[in-house]
């Protein structure tokens, strides 16, 4: 049975398309088309194309209302539910906090307070009003914007898994940036798709740490890690995942986070606000969604580090 692969560049990462069927052809074309929904979808998200509804609603929703497309204010009703689910640690409104530590586009740097704190007053779900009936966006406070990056690329996933359904595809991986994948049924030789999740940089002194591997079917995974973009600064390291919270970088509880559950945005989303609120919130954002699994890695004492899991066994530690 034919395998068909594919790759494209698109919302600053490389999205990876594994395709398997009895046919090439439609494998190929199926493939295509889900690829130019994604660069679709990236033209009408990313608040760094001009042209994009998203830059359009920066630019202008703190005068006055403005009106978007169904899509694209259906995304935005499900980013404020998944806001309000996880008690502000997702929050599509951080991009002023992004700004000010010079995450938003650059290397990273510490932030004037005062800057900081005019930041954080302009962060919050509850100061952008969405009128469904109307269809418009509307900012509370200026100075605010959104930012779609913690749950643009599962959404580009999950609409890419929805053509490929449609194109009669059964059997597909797809991957955004391996950051947030989806096994479509099972790989021709059966079972589920197997994935395995990167393992934490450790001390060279400690022995390498064993990490999970995660099968799939009909599922999507996603990862959140502390480590990656950071920059250093008085003996301290900032990264760049921050709390829109405190307006401040992650610095306690896991230093990754794994969501598995069906819809790949959801899981983009809850990645990031599960490395956000550490373990605890596990099983209240479980709750609304049965099957929801997670994989979680905590730094112990002398860079060790400890593997669990809710829903499946323990997991060896470093």
């Amino acid at each position: 049975m034919p395998t068909v692969t594919l790759a494209r560049h698109a919302m600053a990462t490389r999205f990876e398309f594994v395709l398997q069927g009895d046919d090439p052809v439609t494998l190929r074309a199926a493939g295509e088309e889900a690829l130019a929904e994604i660069e679709r979808l990236e033209a009408q998200l990313s608040l760094f194309v001009p042209t994009s509804e998203i830059a359009h609603v920066n630019a202008r929703a703190a005068k006055g209302p403005v009106r978007v497309s169904a899509e694209v204010l259906a995304l935005l009703e499900r980013a404020a539910r998944l806001h309000q689910e996880t008690a502000g640690a997702f929050d599509i409104t951080i991009a002023p906090l992004l700004g000010c530590w010079g995450f938003l586009g650059g290397p990273g740097h510490l932030p004037n307070e005062a800057r900081l704190a005019a930041a954080r007053e302009c962060v919050g779900m509850d100061k952008v009003h969405l009128d469904p009936d109307r269809r418009t966006v509307r900012f509370l406070r200026d100075g605010m914007m959104l930012d779609l990056g913690a749950i643009g690329k599962g959404y580009a996933i999950e609409r890419a898994v929805e053509i490929l359904r449609e194109a009669g595809i059964q059997r597909a991986l797809l991957h955004g940036g391996t950051s947030t994948v989806y096994g479509l049924g099972e790989p021709l030789e059966g079972g589920p798709w197997k994935i395995g999740l990167r393992a934490p940089p450790c001390p060279s002194a400690a022995p390498s740490l064993e990490m999970p591997v995660i099968r799939l079917h009909n599922e999507a995974l996603s990862v959140s890690a502390r480590w990656g973009k950071s920059f250093e600064a008085g003996g301290e390291t900032y990264g760049h995942v921050l709390d829109p919270r405190t307006g401040r970088p992650v610095a306690q509880g896991p230093v990754l986070a794994t969501i598995i559950a069906p819809s790949a945005t959801d899981t983009d989303a809850l990645s990031t606000a599960l490395l956000v609120l550490g373990h605890s919130a596990f099983q209240p954002v479980a709750a609304r969604r049965p099957g929801l699994r997670a994989v979680l890695v905590t730094e112990a004492s002398q860079g060790r580090f400890i593997v669990t899991g809710s829903g499946q066994e323990a997991f060896p530690a470093c």
